[in-house]
């Protein structure tokens, strides 16, 4: 027994001494890598856990984590003064889906084609809008980490109890929510709640209608291709439906929290938001709404189709990095079906993966996913521009006024169309 724990002893000593030696002589490269994670929203718990794992495997690699601001915002612009200074302390980062094209633009993320392929076949297992709303010029600009989507989400429970079928169209939706609240004779009872402050929820407002004529934005290219007329038409659903009594008065006010915190406390009928929501919903103590939920694909416009706002966050490698090639090796790791399964079971964070939508070990923890599925795949991105700060902001604050009637659509539309003709040529 002595001799066997000697020879233990003297195999473990061995052992270490080997790796101090390999590590010292540079046998077992070491490379340190620095990762911006963003905020708390990015879950960058999660992201350690597969730093660790990533670690395990790698053990020449050491990945220091860093994160920080609440916002998409508030990132982007620390971001920005990094990159902007040509700072390689960062090698890899993720940013906002509506990034890629400024980020490209700038010069501050490299292309990603001699590390992943080209973009028909590296994004082909992905949700389908990530092949244009991560390819600039040809080149991929960045790798998807998690999605995010607006949906809308819907009072299960009501529409069972008067006979009401999930509407396909926004007239649909209208005439089944003015059912249901004459039926409950509830007045604080709205049938449909939407961001309309200026706030960057109103740019999915404006698009959602006007996506649901089939109708684009941009083309591939990242030039408008806005067509003025179904715009029009798509602001005028909105305010007919403030009309029907459908939707609040005071629309114009309404923010991404006020949508949530109404709809949880039983105020409402149908609510478009975010898929964090969802855990709002469910597991809020002060939730109305636990277990009368439902989830369904956003109503189009008559003979259009169903279409969403995508969000979520991207992998880009930084332009400065000096250890790009191990950089690509970590990114290429977290963009895997196996990242992607992880972070929906455990964090709820909506998958980049058509397939691991319907994976049990997800389905156990986050049951809704296989409702969001038909959601995702008809996800669309918010317009591309290398000045995407100035397009939202066109785009909301337009918005928020015609829902304010202190502009008319059409005049809403003429100004979007001749304040981004130059931004987006």
């Amino acid at each position: 027994m002595k001799r066997r724990q000697s020879l233990g002893t003297l195999f473990s000593a061995t052992l270490t001494l080997l790796v101090g030696l390999c590590l010292a002589t540079g046998a077992i490269a070491q490379t340190k890598l620095r990762v911006f994670s963003g905020g708390t929203n990015q879950r960058p718990d999660l992201m350690r856990v597969l730093f660790d794992r990533y670690q395990k495997a790698n053990p020449g690699v050491t990945i220091d984590i860093e994160t920080g601001g609440a916002t998409s915002e508030l990132q982007r612009q620390y971001l920005s003064t990094v990159l902007n200074a040509k700072d390689a302390a960062i090698d890899l980062y993720m940013i906002d889906i509506v990034n890629p094209a400024q980020y490209f633009g700038a010069g501050w993320l490299e292309p990603l084609n001699g590390y992943v392929g080209e973009p028909a076949v590296a994004l082909k297992p992905y949700l389908p809008v990530y092949a244009t709303s991560n390819v600039i010029d040809g080149k991929i600009a960045a790798m998807p980490a998690f999605a995010d989507a607006m949906f809308m989400f819907y009072r299960k429970d009501l529409l069972t109890k008067h006979g009401v079928a999930e509407p396909r169209t926004w007239d649909e939706l209208t005439a089944a929510a003015r059912k249901i609240q004459q039926a409950e004779g509830n007045p604080n009872l709205q049938g449909l709640s939407i961001q309309g402050a200026p706030i960057e929820g109103a740019v999915c407002t404006f698009l959602l209608p006007y996506w649901g004529q089939g109708k684009d934005f941009n083309d591939a290219a990242g030039k408008m291709t806005l067509d003025k007329a179904a715009a029009v038409k798509g602001l005028n659903q909105w305010l007919g439906m403030v009309d029907a009594g459908v939707l609040k008065k005071n629309v114009a006010e309404v923010k991404t929290p006020d949508t949530v915190n109404e709809f949880k406390a039983g105020q409402v009928v149908f609510a478009i938001n975010w898929t964090w929501a969802w855990d709002r919903f469910k597991d809020d103590k002060d939730s109305m709404v636990q277990g009368k939920v439902g989830v369904m694909p956003m109503p189009a416009m008559p003979g259009g189709k169903s279409a969403t706002c995508v969000g979520g966050w991207q992998w880009a490698m930084s332009a400065f990095s000096k250890n790009k090639a191990e950089a690509a090796k970590l990114l290429k790791y977290l963009v895997t079906p196996e990242a992607s399964r992880f972070l929906a079971a455990e964090g709820a964070l909506l998958p980049t993966y058509l397939g691991v939508y319907t994976d049990p070990e997800v389905l156990k923890n986050v049951p809704w996913f296989k409702d969001a599925a038909p959601v995702a795949m008809a996800g669309k991105s918010r317009p591309m521009s290398r000045d995407y700060g100035q397009v939202s902001d066109v785009i909301r604050t337009t918005t928020s006024a015609v829902l304010a009637r202190t502009k008319k659509p059409a005049e809403g539309v003429d100004e979007i169309e001749s304040r981004l003709r130059r931004v987006m040529r």
